[in-house]
């Protein structure tokens, strides 16, 4: 009662208290709702809604193409199987339904002897009859592949070729009403050319970057056995492989094939993309023959260094001098010497090893090459008539010896003996002697020098033997010029 009485005495207070907030909370209100209203209308220039997409706008291009570009997904079985042995150990759990011994691996369990791994790429259309270039390593080895346009439509696909070498593989699908691509000249682009790649990165759907041409004739990057890349720092991401690299005019010019991610799995604005016109000879020639034939000269080139000029004597560090003639190669027939500098190709300058390279690959077996040379100082024409690229054999590991001589500084050789020509899969009258040891720091290391190399000459003089190696060493001066035998074929190497 005393509790009642109290809250009883004390209600007008309280009611007082109520009155007095609700005052406070209505003229607070009041307050706000004047101050909103005193503020003038804003007035906003809106956009007309009848106009198109802005000045600088790609839309229209992007709109044009995206019909053109595909998404891919392949699959493939995948054979593995983990042994009792190696097997997992068996949870008590599952020994129930297993048996206390799993399959007789005494509380291991046998993986099932095949998997299917799936991979995503991208492709584009090329012809109306169905054709889609990709890269091959989006269907490598696939069983099944699977494609899906634009509209959403899907089809399974057809393998019609491919060609490891330069990452390019031709697919057909059975579809009407398709929208082929326009194939641009990749010859004629230009650094700092705008480049958009279409593709499906990360299995998200077709994703458009924008970017510029980076660099043209990129090689030598240990990629595919054939590069001459298109450098780009449009985004390229993991399934964007085998999308499209356009101009700013919609016209294909590239096959979006690979990027330089540094470990982190993603664009790190360094992408490569197989030029248009090398997958259009790729795909010209595996609906033609269902393969891909290259032409074949018998050189091994290399790059003509300041250095290596200076040791032929030249002035100039231009065109491309041969390390090696192979034997009854059409080179060798023509005439062809180790040590010449091939300047022109077909009456233009070649400028490294990796142009001739790639202009050789696209001609066909049978063509006329027509050469300019320098050989001791007078330039001269050849012409040879190209082969077809014969099988690649493979390649033996040299084995270490012991009791070198260290006549060049960080490098160790020793006599080259029959038995260590059969190990480096050279022939046993080979005369030379065999890099044993080299220092990882030293300059011959860093020109390229490798332990199971044989050096057979210095300075343009044939070494035999330790002996003879180490006379020419102390004679030659800093930067000696080496012809090496490596794997059966020679190059130069100077420091």
């Amino acid at each position: 009662m005393n509790y009642l009485t109290s809250l009883l005495r004390s209600k007008p207070a309280v009611l007082a208290l109520g009155f007095a907030l609700g005052a406070a909370g209505l003229g607070l209100a009041h307050t706000t709702e004047k101050s909103l209203s005193s503020n003038p209308p804003a007035t906003l220039k809106l956009a007309d809604p009848g106009e198109g997409p802005s000045k600088s706008s790609y839309a229209p291009l992007v709109k044009e193409v995206l019909p053109s570009v595909v998404n891919i997904s392949s699959s493939k079985v995948v054979h593995n199987r983990m042994s009792s042995e190696e097997g997992m150990p068996m949870d008590p759990f599952f020994r129930q339904f297993f048996g206390q011994d799993g399959n007789e691996g005494g509380g291991h369990f046998n993986m099932p002897r095949d998997s299917r791994e799936k991979a995503l790429g991208s492709g584009v259309i090329v012809s109306p009859e169905g054709y889609i270039l990709t890269n091959n390593h989006v269907v490598d080895g696939a069983t099944d592949v699977q494609v899906m346009l634009s509209d959403k439509r899907e089809f399974k696909a057809r393998i019609v070729g491919t060609d490891p070498k330069t990452d390019v593989a031709v697919l057909k699908i059975d579809a009407k009403n398709l929208t082929p691509i326009t194939i641009g000249d990749s010859s004629k682009v230009q650094v700092g050319d705008v480049a958009l790649a279409i593709g499906n990165p990360f299995g998200v759907g077709q994703t458009v970057t924008k970017g510029i041409i980076s660099a043209t004739g990129r090689g030598n990057l240990g990629i595919e056995a054939y590069e001459d890349f298109l450098q780009t720092d449009a985004p390229i991401n993991p399934g964007n492989s085998g999308g499209a690299l356009i101009n700013d005019r919609g016209e294909l010019v590239g096959i979006n094939t690979a990027i330089i991610s540094h470990g982190s799995g993603g664009s790190q604005g360094i992408g490569f993309a197989v030029p248009a016109n090398l997958a259009r000879n790729v795909m010209d020639q595996v609906l033609k023959n269902g393969h891909v034939t290259r032409a074949y000269l018998g050189i091994y080139p290399q790059d003509v260094t300041p250095a290596m000029a200076k040791a032929f004597g030249e002035k100039d560090s231009q065109g491309i001098v041969v390390g090696d003639v192979s034997a009854n190669s059409p080179a060798q027939k023509a005439g062809i010497q180790r040590g010449d500098i091939i300047l022109q190709i077909n009456g233009k300058p070649v400028t490294d090893s990796n142009q001739l390279r790639m202009s050789v690959s696209m001609m066909q077996p049978g063509t006329d090459l027509k050469l300019r040379i320098l050989r001791n100082g007078t330039e001269r024409d050849e012409t040879v008539k190209l082969a077809e690229m014969p099988t690649e054999t493979a390649k033996v590991e040299s084995n270490d010896q012991e009791g070198g001589s260290k006549a060049l500084e960080g490098v160790e050789v020793s006599n080259l003996n029959a038995n260590i020509a059969h190990e480096l899969n050279i022939p046993s009258s080979t005369k030379g002697v065999v890099v044993t040891d080299i220092d990882p720091a030293s300059k011959m290391a860093d020109s390229g020098l490798q332990k199971g190399d044989v050096i057979q000459e210095v300075n343009h003089q044939p070494v035999a033997n330790v002996s003879e190696f180490q006379s020419a060493i102390r004679k030659s001066g800093s930067a000696p010029l080496l012809l090496v035998n490596r794997d059966g074929r020679t190059l130069f190497i100077t420091a």
